[in-house]
Order: C-alpha cells, then sequence, then structure tokens
C-alpha cells in the first residue's frame, strides 16, 4: 500500500517547475488554488480583471485533489434543519444553489472540454438501522412537497440493485448528483483559468495581508504585490494571515484507500450504477468506483492527515469497506491518502466580507459542487459589489462558543468520539 492520492497518478499534476513571477499589482488576488480559487479566477478574468491566484503548496495540492469526486446536491445539514434556522424561502434559494452547482460543473467542464469523467450517475444515501429508513421515507415526502426535488427509496430487499452488500435496510436514491475525477478536475479548471487570463502562483504562501488606501498589500513567500481586493478561498488550510476567518473554521481530516482493480464482475456487484454512495452515520463512510477501483473513505480520524493518520486510518477503512462488502476480504488496499475539509461550528457554507476581504468557506465536505460554483457566484458577486446579497451571506458566520478557540483545534478527538456516541445511541 502506498501512501500517496491515487488520483495524483491519473493526471499530470502542476508541479514546483510550473513556478511564474508574481505581478506588482493585480484588480483581484486569490487565495487559495482550489476549486473555489480557480473558478473564481476564471470568473474574474473572463470579465477582464487582471488575477492572480496563491497558492501555498502546488495548484490543486489540498482537498480540491484528494476528495472522493462526488457532485453531490444538497449541503451538509438535512434541509429540515434548514427551514427550522433560516425559514423557507431562504432555504429553498440555498437549495437551489446546491443544484446550480452541479450544472455549473457540468457547464464548465463542457464549455473548456475537460477529461475528467464528469457522469450523472446519483448519489445513493443508505439506511444502517430500519429507523433510518423510516427517515428516509419521511426525506420523499419531504423533498417533493416543499422543494419539489424528486428522489426515491429502494427497500432493502431491492437494494442489491444499487448496492453490492447486505448491511444496509435500504436506500435513497437521487438522480441529480454526479461523478468526477477531482485531480483531473481541478487541474483542467486551473488550464481555463489560465486560458481566461488569470495568472496562478505555486509556493506562494501568503505571510502578511495589510489593508492599504488603493486595496491591500499582500506579502507572500515569493514576494509581494499590491491588489484592490482579496478573496480568501482556503478552505481546511485557512490559516493565521487570516485570523478572524480561521477562528471560524475547524480543519477536519478526511481519509481515503483506493483498492486494487477490480474484475468487472465483482465491479458490477459492488456498485451495479456506479452511484456516489455514503451512509446515514455520523462517523459516515461514503465510496464509489474509479476504473474498477473501489474508493472507499471516511472520518477514520477527524485530525488532518500526516503519515501516522493516513496509516491507522488506512486499517480502520480497509475494516469498514470489508464489514461493507464481506466480498472483498481478500482484495489489496493499492493507496491511502488524507486531506483536510472545512467545517464552520454551524456546519454551513458561508460567504462574505470580513477585515476588508471576500471569502467563501465551510464546504463541510460538498466542496467539489459548491467550491466551484460559489468560486463563480461570488466572483461576480465582487465585480457587481453585491457580495452582501449573496444567499450564504444572509447568517452570521459564527466563532466558538466563549471564544474558546484560536485555530487549533483541541477539541476534535472529543468531537469524534461524541459522533461515535451519537451513532452507538442510534
Amino acid at each position: 500500500m502506498k501512501q500517496q492520492v491515487f488520483w495524483h497518478t491519473t493526471a499530470r499534476m502542476p508541479t514546483e517547475a510550473d513556478l511564474t513571477p508574481l505581478p506588482a499589482q493585480v484588480d483581484a488576488a486569490v487565495i487559495g488554488g482550489g476549486f473555489t480559487g480557480l473558478s473564481a479566477a476564471r470568473t474574474l478574468a473572463q470579465n477582464g480583471a487582471k488575477v492572480a491566484v496563491l497558492e501555498a503548496e502546488t495548484i490543486g495540492w489540498g482537498a480540491s485533489s484528494r476528495n472522493g469526486g462526488m457532485v453531490l446536491t444538497g449541503l451538509k445539514l438535512p434541509m429540515q434543519t434548514i427551514i427550522r434556522r433560516y425559514g423557507r424561502e431562504l432555504a429553498k434559494r440555498l437549495f437551489q444553489v446546491s443544484l446550480d452547482s452541479i450544472d455549473t460543473v457540468e457547464q464548465i467542464i463542457k464549455d473548456e472540454a475537460i477529461e475528467c469523467g464528469f457522469a450523472r450517475t446519483g448519489h445513493l444515501l443508505t439506511a444502517n438501522k430500519p429507523r433510518h429508513f423510516d427517515a428516509l421515507q419521511a426525506e420523499v415526502e419531504f423533498m417533493d412537497k416543499e422543494f419539489g426535488h424528486k428522489v426515491h427509496l429502494v427497500s432493502k430487499r431491492d437494494q442489491h440493485t444499487e448496492v453490492g452488500s447486505d448491511l444496509y435496510h435500504g436506500a435513497l436514491v437521487d438522480e441529480v448528483s454526479a461523478g468526477v475525477n477531482p485531480a483531473q478536475f481541478v487541474v483542467g479548471l486551473a488550464g481555463a483559468a489560465e486560458r481566461a487570463g488569470a495568472s496562478l502562483h505555486a509556493r506562494a504562501r501568503v505571510t502578511r495581508l495589510e489593508r492599504g488606501t488603493n486595496g491591500f498589500i499582500v506579502e507572500t513567500e515569493r514576494g509581494r504585490l499590491s491588489a484592490k481586493s482579496v478573496l480568501v478561498a482556503t478552505s481546511g488550510y485557512t490559516g493565521k494571515v487570516t485570523q478572524n476567518l480561521q477562528r471560524r473554521i475547524i480543519p477536519i481530516g478526511s481519509f481515503i484507500i483506493a483498492t486494487e482493480r477490480l474484475s468487472d464482475e465483482v465491479a458490477r456487484e459492488v456498485s451495479p450504477k456506479n452511484r456516489m454512495i455514503f451512509d446515514y452515520k455520523h462517523y459516515l463512510n461514503y465510496f464509489r468506483l474509479w476504473d474498477n477501483r473501489l474508493i472507499f473513505g471516511g472520518r477514520a480520524a477527524f485530525f488532518p492527515e500526516n503519515e501516522n493518520t493516513i496509516r491507522e486510518s488506512a486499517e480502520i477503512l480497509r475494516r469498514e469497506m470489508v464489514t461493507v462488502y464481506p466480498q472483498l476480504c481478500d482484495v489489496r488496499v493499492d493507496y491511502a491518502w488524507g486531506g483536510t475539509l472545512d467545517f464552520a461550528f454551524d456546519q454551513m457554507t458561508h460567504v462574505g466580507e470580513l477585515d476588508g476581504v471576500t471569502y467563501s468557506l465551510g464546504y463541510a465536505g460538498h466542496g467539489v459542487a459548491m467550491g466551484t460554483h460559489l468560486g463563480k457566484s461570488v466572483a461576480e458577486a465582487m465585480l457587481n459589489g453585491t457580495v452582501r446579497e449573496h444567499p450564504f451571506a444572509a447568517f452570521d458566520f459564527p466563532r466558538a462558543p466563549l471564544g474558546l478557540y484560536d485555530g487549533r483545534s483541541w477539541f476534535l478527538p472529543l468531537a469524534g468520539l461524541w459522533h461515535k456516541i451519537l451513532d452507538w445511541a442510534e
């Protein structure tokens, strides 16, 4: 087993050899070279702005090329919760953004001719317990009534038409969701941003951000530039240079293993319709096929990735995989890796302006679709001066209760334990 991102073996990822000089002055500096930053840079450049993307590592290095490649409808929180918190009108706007986000990904891939295996194969939410299936039944009726969004159930008796496992008690199917190779997509998006006129700068970690009379002075590890506006698109890698944002974001590790190639027969048995599959648990698993490999991920450890957390998580995920699919007990795991997600304390995505900078953060595992779309829509709002009117700017972006968080996630083991307790209690 290699501690290596499998997706990186399928694409020509940008490297340090691709370094380009920093411009002295730009209209917009975008901090973060993932889906959000690249999508925003493309849109800004297409509208005549001079844009520089500043990435601490190499372009596409972070979660954008390390995730499961699931392009999903909805938000992290159930829409019932969203309605209770924010009311029906705003909830409907937010859900529509989630649908629009998949269209945006599809349209960019089409317009830019990005070869990344995009396919609307739908997603499958599996019920780990009978009561979960009862909740999914209510979800079908709720989504149709409140949002006119059609999803349907598959019973435990018929679930082998969707997933080759006896573990579950039925499932919910949403046909609108899609799958993609995230590394190929982020590389294609980077190329699209450059063709539009944006300049991309790797190894340009921002070390200081200072407001001036005409915008910002941005200090990086490779020099400085001035920018009329700044967009922070750093997700789970948000750092101290934007400390007021860092204190609102929890970096959480998510880990994935990729098996050896399965035979066509076994692959069809595992996932007959090649859905994006995830379960109902708080400590969830998610999985899908790519090139007959099973890509199996989950919150095996909440701490961000390092050599130890990757190794330990790979062992946990293999056990989870065999629990779901006993028929894969002798299948070799070829790759294991991790990435860092960004969760807000309210588990919502947030857009807005703070300390003069614009931000789009808090995707909570929905960043492939939402990050790409919000990069585009927030860039449009920056151009129009309407950031504060964005649907995801309509509610507060909270900090930790009692101010007990300074960006160091000391409480993650407790959070992991709490999620396990919730699953046990259910």
